[in-house]
């Protein structure tokens, strides 16, 4: 399975993690990597790459009902969720939403990081991207 954008997330012991970066001196979190610390508030501007959380928690939704661009198209397209996930104070994250029907989605429900097959192609194979599922009682730690 290959990342659709490299850096994106990463797979370790079949789990999906987003890549991020982390302010070394206010510990602000940026999801995609950032080159610099954005928070007017800090002096030093160091950032280095993170792992973010894996799980999070659903702020928003709405459903998508056009197709992607390009980069992220998909093989067997059909309208999906796009939710803005909280994983941690201060960071929300956009992604699609896997794995439930639109009418079952509420707002503060539990979701992990996965990674989905969105298209194959010759050149690369399976391309993947992150999306966020329900988290069950069985995901727990």
């Amino acid at each position: 399975m290959t990342p659709v954008v490299d850096g994106l997330f990463e797979l370790a012991d079949g789990k999906a993690r987003l890549v991020g970066t982390r302010c070394r001196s206010c510990e602000a979190l940026y999801f995609p990597r950032a080159i610099s610390c954005a928070n007017p508030a800090c002096r030093e501007k160091r950032v280095e790459t993170c792992l973010l959380p894996g799980t999070g928690t659903l702020h928003s939704y709405t459903v998508q009902r056009y197709q992607p661009p390009p980069l992220f198209r998909m093989d067997n397209w059909e309208p999906y969720a796009l939710g803005a996930v909280d994983l941690s104070p201060g960071l929300r994250v956009m992604g699609m939403l896997t794995g439930i029907a639109f009418d079952e989605v509420r707002i503060g429900m539990a979701l992990k990081v996965i990674a989905e097959t969105l298209f194959s192609d010759d050149l690369r194979g399976d391309v993947a991207t992150f999306k966020f599922t329900p988290l069950h009682p069985e995901d727990q730690p």
